[in-house]
């Protein structure tokens, strides 16, 4: 059985907002962010920002003018002043004007960062006193850096902006969210022996897309719970079928316009789990459960890695991340376990109204079988909040 477009229920706050021609943010939220960046920009001691993304990558584009960024955006910031934007291609232009507003859109002709930089002439920009957010590439930032001198680097303190969300960030994120879970109660429902990995991609998807949603990812593990040789989903599917006696396990985002959900499940087809296979799992969800448990505003990430000690316990690892958080990006704090360490484990707490996904892949120490669980979830004051409905557990399918 697939998901059903027509069963489709939100609340109704949430019900008005997705069922918008096109959706915006309250003018009372974009001014918040407008003064949240001007406030980083008093404290690196800068006059102006550049902004950019390309690819449908960098978020500040869409963060600061409501334009997700198609094959190239870069954006003027001054506070007191209309931001001035710069689209590619010309025919992109229309559309980013629209959903843009109030910024002034162009289209940046043979170059959106000229563009940018005949704006910040015009603005009196001084040498020193210009800083970036987004991926910009090695050419853009030399010809900003031969203009303005040395160019701040004000990504780090974004993405430390990002980490705490708004109410209405949080609403667009459940929609997200709900559009996530009929991708997942998708692959569960219509999971069978037979179809190849191309295939679990279309009953993902088709669960969301005629919803307006976006897919972001959808990573799939296909492998035998008998031999097993896959730990971990991969990033890109195969074209192996599933047989009988597979274990299926699954990462799934899709997102509304740039708010993602993010849900992972495992899957035994047409076979109870094997023994090895109900060990991981249960372990997986004993270590979800404890890292749930100690997550709330002021607990520190520290906390959150030995929640997890019951992996290395039971004697297994991890090769996924353990938790991240999300919305805006992949953002921090991003931690491992004793095994298999974070890059950087910060001593900072967490703060209310973050969001994170808890997602133990549990795995034997060769790497070779694995399982995953877990979900995006909203930090409070008191612990956590759900932020998704798809049930958890080892299902049979």
């Amino acid at each position: 059985m697939s998901v059903k477009s027509d069963d489709f229920t939100l609340p109704a706050r949430l019900r008005a907002l997705h069922e918008a021609d096109y959706p915006r943010f309250s003018d009372a939220e974009m001014q918040r962010r407008r003064a949240a960046v001007a406030g980083l920009l008093l404290e690196a001691g800068v006059d102006h920002l550049v902004y950019c993304g390309a690819n449908r990558f960098g978020s500040a584009v869409q963060w600061l003018t409501g334009w997700p960024v198609t094959a190239e955006a870069v954006g003027v910031f001054t506070p007191g002043k209309p931001d001035a934007m710069f689209v590619q291609h010309v025919n992109h232009a229309p559309l980013a004007s629209k959903l843009a507003a109030p910024a002034e859109v162009a289209w940046g002709g043979a170059s959106c960062t000229e563009a940018a930089i005949g704006v910040l002439e015009k603005r009196g920009a001084k040498n020193g006193r210009v800083a970036v957010i987004g991926p910009m590439t090695f050419e853009q930032h030399a010809m900003l850096s031969a203009k303005f001198g040395a160019i701040a680097n004000l990504n780090r303190r974004y993405g430390r902006l990002r980490q705490v969300k708004s109410a209405e960030e949080l609403d667009w994120m459940r929609i997200g969210a709900a559009f996530t879970d009929r991708g997942m109660m998708a692959l569960r429902n219509g999971l069978r022996p037979g179809l190849s990995e191309r295939e679990l991609s279309e009953l993902v998807e088709h669960a969301y897309v005629s919803l307006g949603g976006i897919n972001v990812i959808h990573f799939f593990g296909v492998t035998s719970m008998a031999n097993p040789n896959l730990g971990v989903p991969t990033q890109f599917v195969g074209n192996r079928k599933v047989a009988r006696g597979d274990i299926v396990f699954s990462e799934i985002s899709a997102s509304f316009w740039e708010h993602p959900g993010q849900v992972l499940r495992s899957f035994a087809v047409g076979e109870e789990p094997t023994g090895l296979y109900r060990d991981l799992h249960a372990v997986a969800d004993a270590a979800f459960d404890a890292v749930a448990k100690v997550l709330k505003a002021g607990a520190m990430p520290r906390e959150v890695i030995e929640a997890a000690g019951a992996i290395e316990a039971a004697g297994f690892t991890i090769i996924d991340d353990l938790l991240h958080g999300y919305g805006g990006g992949y953002l921090p704090p991003i931690l491992g376990t004793k095994s298999r360490p974070s890059a950087h484990v910060p001593d900072e707490p967490f703060r209310a109204n973050m969001v994170v996904v808890i997602q133990p892949n549990v795995v034997t120490t060769d790497g070779k079988a694995g399982v995953q669980t877990g979900e995006m979830v909203l930090i409070t004051e008191t612990g956590i909040e759900p932020m998704h409905t798809a049930p958890r557990g080892f299902a049979i399918v």
